[in-house]
């Protein structure tokens, strides 16, 4: 007779939360780690600027294809085959970028690298299936709270690793490769095979037509600054991404087991929570972003900055944000079993909202930045707190995969569109400073960045509290995915919200 593995309500979740913490943390690096040493790998490369923002689009572009489309294959044919084959797809692109001195093989690697991007809603599946209901909002809490901290983290070991006068940025990818090894390890050991998967075909079709639409909204979002927001490219790839979406809904609709229920995607609570992710991942994003930009500033020059290097914006500036982060990833876990995830999600974006208000006027000495920043922090982490909470009270148990990727993406948009914001306003208005020969971007550009921040933690509130109801009906199965799986019709357990 062969040997079953206890499951974590069995022998305790704290391995199980510690392992999928672990490879979520990885994932997080991985989307952070080249940010840094963009313009070392121009050099290296020799390439141009727009040739190496394609590091960084092909990894966001990677992620919105497969996020869904993994979230599925999780939900159908089970989750830990589904994790541990990603991590070492991840791994192969780890040492694909790490090994080459070519800027098409580095595309090449970062795509298998975004395809982990997916690990993120597989760990909070898990979570549900493995972890007892009094333990679960903190332990999906605690595992949300290391995407903040892995973004902060890869920061600062970038930094560190390509000091000196002769950076190697291969040693970057290769430090991504021991850990995402130490990861795969990890879950390998510790994740349980779980429930019975529910089988069913994959929506090929379905999963086409919703990465063209993403690829398409992405790109056209991502690429605005470099090619021009009036320019034939984006109005044909925004244009392109409309139609798409209305051909994928339609899709759906005919579909006898469709990628992504409709019924769950228009589902009030999921609906708003996704409309949320949206705007908490436009804060997350315009808050990474801004801060670095704004603290590297020459101030001898410009009036306003720290003149910070790389290495000291990561460490003294982000880092206590994303500690910060995840220390207050637990707490937002015991306001969401206390107070609800709504109000938590409520809470966390009034915070922030503070905080980018701090960033916008009182950015001048080094303390209020940080402090304002370990604010936006705590903002983040109670938002990534809440929001698998809210998905996880509003749709089956067979679903959980696939409706935790839409959300992921949604944050993944919301991040794009802050991208191009604030890059854009940054680059909007400039001061050409005759001593150096530069433009540099006006400090009211800074301000600008913050406080549309601040507005969009504002509307995640107002989402929150009149968006999201208190009193609502989980959605439940709507047709069977496999008529002899006891698993697809299981409801979770009720949250409060």
């Amino acid at each position: 007779m062969s040997h079953v593995p206890p499951s974590a309500k069995e022998r305790g979740s704290t391995p199980l939360v510690l392992a999928l913490g672990l490879a979520a943390m990885v994932v997080a690096m991985a989307q952070t780690q080249v940010i840094p040493i963009l313009a070392l790998l121009q050099k290296e490369l020799h390439t141009s600027a727009a040739g190496v923002s394609w590091v960084t689009t092909a990894a966001l572009l990677s992620a919105a294809v497969f996020t869904p489309l993994l979230g599925r294959v999780g939900d159908q044919y089970g989750k830990k085959r589904t994790l541990v084959t990603v991590l070492v797809v991840m791994v192969i692109g780890s040492v694909i970028a790490a090994t080459t001195t070519s800027l098409a093989l580095l595309i090449v690697g970062r795509v298998l690298q975004g395809s982990a991007t997916a690990i993120f809603p597989l760990a909070l599946s898990v979570l549900r299936d493995e972890v007892k209901h009094e333990k679960l909002h903190g332990a999906m809490a605690l595992v949300s709270g290391t995407l903040a901290f892995g973004s902060g983290l890869s920061l600062v070991a970038t930094g560190l690793l390509t000091q000196g006068s002769h950076p190697n940025y291969h040693l970057v990818f290769w430090f991504s490769t021991a850990l995402t090894v130490l990861a795969l390890a990890a879950v390998a050991v510790v994740v349980p095979h779980g429930g019975s998967p529910t089988g069913g075909r994959i929506d090929f079709l379905g999963a086409v037509t919703l990465a063209l639409f993403l690829v398409l909204l992405l790109l056209g979002i991502s690429q605005g600054h470099e090619w021009g927001w009036s320019s034939g490219r984006i109005v044909g790839c925004l244009a392109g991404a409309a139609a798409t979406a209305v051909v994928w809904v339609l899709v759906e609709l005919r579909v006898a087991n469709p990628l992504v229920d409709m019924r769950m995607f228009v589902h009030r609570q999921v609906l708003f929570t996704n409309l949320a992710g949206l705007f908490v991942g436009f804060a997350a994003f315009a808050q990474f972003i801004g801060i670095s930009y704004l603290v590297q500033m020459p101030q001898r020059i410009t009036g306003y900055g720290f003149t910070a290097s790389v290495l000291r914006a990561s460490v003294e500036y982000l880092l206590p944000s994303a500690l910060i982060a995840l220390v207050a990833a637990p707490v937002g876990g015991i306001l969401v079993r206390r107070i609800g995830a709504r109000f938590t999600l409520a809470v966390g974006a009034l915070v922030g909202i503070a905080g980018f208000a701090w960033l916008a006027w009182g950015h001048g000495a080094s303390a209020a930045v940080i402090t304002a920043g370990m604010l936006t922090g705590i903002a983040i982490s109670f938002g990534y707190a809440a929001m698998p909470a809210l998905i996880a009270a509003s749709v089956p148990l067979h679903q959980t995969g696939i409706a935790n990727g839409i959300n992921s993406i949604s944050r993944s948009v919301g991040s794009s569109i802050a991208s191009a914001v604030v890059t854009s306003l940054l680059a909007s208005k400039t001061v050409t400073y005759a001593s150096v020969g530069v433009a540099l971007p006006a400090e009211s550009q800074f301000t600008l960045s913050f406080v549309i921040a601040a507005v969009a933690l504002l509307l995640a509130a107002a989402v929150a509290l009149l968006g999201l109801s208190k009193h609502h009906r989980p959605l439940t199965a709507s047709r069977p995915m496999a008529a002899s799986s006891p698993v697809q019709a299981a409801e979770a357990a009720p949250a409060k919200l």
